[in-house]
């Protein structure tokens, strides 16, 4: 059956655990807790990278961020590489998107046919980014970003705000017209709840208090590459008053986009079209927000590199159904144009999974992959070049780095990968397998070399638009008054 409409529903560092249908007992979010409801709810779903540009450029062209040289949030996706908005536009589709699409260089577009309201930040590395006020930093892996937490308002709030409206408004306008013509494709792509952690006071209040600490305590023998992480990025010492804090702002946060959802959603019904749309919400990475001592994303384990994954399309996938075999949000582009009835996408790394959803006893299976590569440019990457990967097949996950042993866990046994099988000899033949599938094609010191040629070519471009100032096409504007805390 070929699915005629799709709202995609895309938000930002959604730590999968803090939703209702994921098991959070504090959060509300009844409007995605009802998409679970109605729909397929996927509990093994990974990211393609656990930061923003590389995930979200991996998932529009389904290929490994290794396969088109995108590993870092300044790294340009070449517009020649078709994504799977091209491909549902050659289906005689437009696709149009809403929000954020956190796309770096002069392709603001990849595939879309219109866009509104566009990214708070510049669409090319050098030119000047918009002030948060006296949030500055705190939506960064800084210091910052735990001392300014807890009651305000920031800039990106604001933002999801006006995306919702124009959304809604598409919606109200267009989605009728669109469906009958063919059906519609509409992308919403949400900032929240990415930090600052700094959420309205009223909503702020429901949650201080009412947070449970962090279960996982940094592990009695810590590796080595987040040990310097902790103490690099200043959380090592955090106190208990910002991390209580910050964590009941990040819950008002999943509540406040859920929110959004539902006021997505409820248009969608309003126009008399939630019944014949495939309605999908996934985030492009988690956050620790203080588990294990760690907070943000840039690590594999499950708070960071596992995202939400919630599909909804009733008489066509069954309803309050999960699926608990690994796929990737480059599965997940490939699936979309498969339930569309689009043209595949050549090339892709992503395999489609909609038999799986649409039927759990459906084939689905083999390997999935996360990979975690940077130079040491960035302020807040301590001046540390990585290059790091996961793989997850069946039960098992093996980690790789540049520096410090591998980490292998067992998901089935230890859910909360606390115990290391890395070096435990009867492991050592499934940690040799994984490991040989993990590096049959990714090799991190060619890697390494061409992240450093590219750099050259970075900085150039980064220079030539600080004193050139393009026009930034896509871009928010706002008011760094708009930011405030509330002490």
């Amino acid at each position: 059956m070929r699915v005629k409409n799709l709202l995609f529903i895309f938000s930002d560092q959604h730590a999968k655990r803090v939703t209702g249908c994921y098991g959070d007992e504090v959060v509300a979010t009844p409007h995605l807790d009802q998409l679970a409801a109605e729909g397929v709810a996927f509990d093994a779903a990974y990211c393609p990278s656990p930061i923003c540009v590389p995930s979200r450029m991996a998932m529009l062209t389904a290929r490994w961020p290794f396969r088109q040289a995108c590993w870092t949030n300044d790294d340009v996706l070449p517009s020649g590489l078709p994504t799977w908005l091209h491909a549902m536009g050659a289906r005689g589709t437009r696709p149009t998107l809403i929000g954020r699409l956190h796309a770096i260089g002069p392709d603001q577009l990849h595939g879309y046919a219109e866009r509104q309201i566009g990214d708070h930040s510049p669409n090319v590395p050098g030119v000047t980014r918009q002030s948060l006020g006296v949030l500055t930093g705190a939506n960064d892996p800084e210091p910052r970003g735990l001392a300014n937490c807890g009651p305000g308002f920031s800039a990106y709030q604001a933002k999801d705000d006006a995306v919702t409206d124009a959304a809604c408004e598409w919606i109200a306008r267009n989605a009728e017209r669109e469906a009958s013509a063919g059906g519609f494709c509409l992308t919403v792509g949400l900032m929240l709840p990415h930090p600052p952690y700094v959420a309205e006071p009223e909503a702020f209040a429901r949650y201080h208090g009412c947070v449970p600490p962090p279960r996982l305590a940094p592990p009695d023998v810590e590796h080595e590459f987040f040990r310097w992480w902790r103490h690099d990025r200043g959380v090592a010492a955090a106190d208990e008053a910002a991390i209580e804090r910050a964590r009941a702002a990040y819950w008002a946060l999943v509540e406040h986009t859920d929110s959004l959802v539902g006021r997505i959603v409820a248009a969608l019904e309003a126009a008399g079209l939630a019944d014949d749309t495939l309605i999908v919400y996934a985030s492009d990475h988690g956050d620790h927000v203080g588990e294990r001592g760690l907070f943000w994303k840039h690590t594999f384990y499950e708070e960071s590199a596992s995202v939400p994954l919630v599909m909804r399309l009733p008489g066509v996938l069954p309803a309050g159904e999960r699926r608990t075999r690994p796929v990737n949000l480059i599965d997940l582009a490939a699936s979309m144009v498969d339930a569309l009835g689009a043209p595949t996408l050549p090339n892709a790394d992503g395999r489609s999974f909609w038999a799986y959803a649409r039927d759990g006893s459906a084939p689905w299976g083999g390997p999935t992959f996360c990979e975690y590569c940077t130079d040491p440019v960035p302020y807040w990457t301590g001046g540390r070049a990585v290059q790091q990967r996961m793989i997850r097949r069946g039960r098992h996950k093996l980690s790789i780095y540049d520096s410090g042993p591998p980490l292998l866990f067992d998901l089935a046994a230890d859910p909360d990968e606390v115990a290391d099988l890395a070096a435990d000899p009867s492991h050592a033949p499934v940690r040799d397998a994984l490991m040989a599938e993990l590096t049959a094609e990714w090799d991190p010191e060619a890697i390494r070399a061409r992240m450093a040629s590219m750099r050259l070519d970075k900085d150039l471009l980064a220079a030539w638009a600080e004193s050139v100032q393009p026009l930034d096409a896509y871009v928010w504007h706002f008011d760094p008054g708009i930011n405030r805390l509330v002490r």
